[in-house]
């Protein structure tokens, strides 16, 4: 019996944080499905990636990440224009910098979106 189940991670420290960035590895985003949400804080990642906590590896899955309380979002080398191009993403870390976080969304092509934020509070949820 094959058994589906939809994952949900939430982290709220560096273990958690670290755990959804190896789930999200190699995760595919078009910047048409990242969005920031100024008045909620909330900024969300839409995204196809392996689905690693199964055996079959090679099955994409359809997950949001969330991030909340986010105060700001600065991204560098991500052109606007094409609402489909596509990004990868390589990994997530975070810097304490005095009372905030600065989240790093890391892509290639030395693309990232850094997030600003007081506390970590980041959700990662399986869609389908």
């Amino acid at each position: 019996m094959d058994k589906k189940y939809l994952a949900k991670i939430i982290a709220t420290d560096n273990e958690g944080l670290r755990m959804i960035a190896a789930c999200c590895a190699g995760a595919e985003v078009k910047f048409a499905n990242i969005k920031y949400l100024e008045n909620s804080k909330v900024f969300l990642l839409y995204m196809k990636r392996l689905n690693i906590e199964v055996e079959n590896k090679e099955k994409k899955i359809n997950s949001i990440c969330k991030f909340e309380f986010v105060d700001s979002v600065k991204s560098k080398n991500i052109k606007r224009d094409d609402p489909d191009k596509k990004l990868e993403l390589i990994t997530m870390n975070y810097l304490k910098n005095n009372n905030n976080y600065e989240i790093n969304l890391i892509f290639t092509n030395n693309a990232y979106i850094s997030l600003s934020t007081e506390i970590i509070e980041a959700t990662l949820e399986d869609q389908n």
